[in-house]
């Protein structure tokens, strides 16, 4: 009897789930499933392409309204409802991907918060006391532009060569494990701007860079490597 109240009373108040914060292996697995059902829908417009190339909107009955004996009308219809299921999954995802950025953005620049006010407090603590004019120490580069091509998206965008990138999206000094950080960032931004804050001979700037494809290779035209320190 108690055990069917209880089972009641949480029926009547469930408790709230947790939320993990997102970590880079996160948006990695949601990029490997996006990865999987682009597969998949590629491999069902292979399906209509073999059927004659009948494509998702060619008709599937002939001129007398009976089904085309050319094609396997089954098969070709099974295609095309798995391919808008797998299309609406992808838009989802895709959705999924960019909340999660949009976190991991969020959580770097509170952790620089906090780690310019620890540093900030412990001056202080320790009987240093901030100099006139001083301020926190700002958030350091993790990586250069080492080259960039003419007339790409970087060239237009005023990136220029030996530019230090401080933060690119959502990667910073903080979360930069390797290259292959900066590259899903612009994988899952192509075609929406990005906000890349770069140190420029002692000087930092704001440059919007929208990654699209062009004329070169790559949706930027740029080459970045890791600064060594």
């Amino acid at each position: 009897m108690s055990e069917r109240k209880q089972s009641e009373d949480e029926k009547a108040s469930p408790s709230r789930p947790r939320t993990a914060p997102v970590t880079i292996s996160d948006v990695q697995e949601l990029v490997r499933r996006k990865d999987e059902i682009e597969a998949q829908i590629k491999a069902y417009y292979d399906v209509l392409e073999d059927q004659k190339g009948v494509g998702m909107n060619e008709p599937l009955v002939d001129i007398e309204g009976y089904p085309r004996a050319d094609v396997d009308v089954y098969q070709v219809r099974t295609a095309r409802h798995n391919i808008i299921c797998l299309q609406n999954d992808h838009k989802a995802l895709m959705k999924q991907v960019e909340e999660a950025l949009h976190q991991l953005h969020a959580r770097g620049k509170e952790k620089q918060a906090r780690d310019a006010a620890e540093a900030h407090n412990e001056a202080l603590s320790q009987g240093q006391g901030p100099s006139q004019g001083s301020s926190p120490s700002p958030p350091q580069p993790f990586a250069k532009v080492n080259s960039i091509s003419p007339g790409s998206p970087a060239s237009n965008s005023g990136l220029q060569v030996d530019d230090e990138i401080v933060e690119f999206g959502s990667v910073n000094a903080h979360n930069f494990q390797n290259l292959q950080n900066i590259g899903m960032v612009v994988q899952h931004s192509e075609g929406h701007p990005l906000n890349v804050t770069v140190l420029r001979r002692g000087e930092r700037l704001q440059i919007r860079l929208v990654p699209v494809r062009w004329a070169g290779k790559g949706l930027l035209g740029c080459n970045i490597i890791p600064l060594q320190r």
